[in-house]
């Protein structure tokens, strides 16, 4: 399910998660190559976003608040302020918010090459 937002778009139960993440595309049409996306995320407390493959482009995470895991290829990392965690094109990757209370805050930045 998709929803637009001010400028965001919150979709639920995003690849068989479960909760509300809202996305922001922070480029929008700027051209930053070799960036083809810059993405504002937040999870909803206790949310998750189901496994998925980076079909498209390499990406970074970066976390920016709360207390999260992101599983790459099925190997946990913590996601909380100042982690990043790398995936290259083709990895799996799955987020999941450890708070039952707090958003997690994080960043997507996508790069083709």
């Amino acid at each position: 399910m998709f929803e637009r937002h001010f400028g965001r778009w919150v979709r639920s139960d995003l690849f068989g998660g479960r909760g509300a993440v809202s996305v922001g595309d922070l480029l929008g049409k700027t051209a930053a190559p070799p960036f083809s996306a810059v993405l504002a995320c937040e999870l909803a407390p206790g949310g998750s976003v189901g496994v998925h493959h980076q079909q498209e482009a390499h990406e970074v995470v970066i976390g920016v608040s709360g207390t999260g895991r992101a599983s790459v290829n099925g190997a946990p990392s913590e996601l909380v302020s100042g982690s990043v965690v790398y995936l290259e094109h083709g990895a799996t990757l799955a987020l999941e918010n450890l708070s039952a209370d707090e958003p997690l805050v994080y960043l997507i930045v996508k790069a083709k090459g």
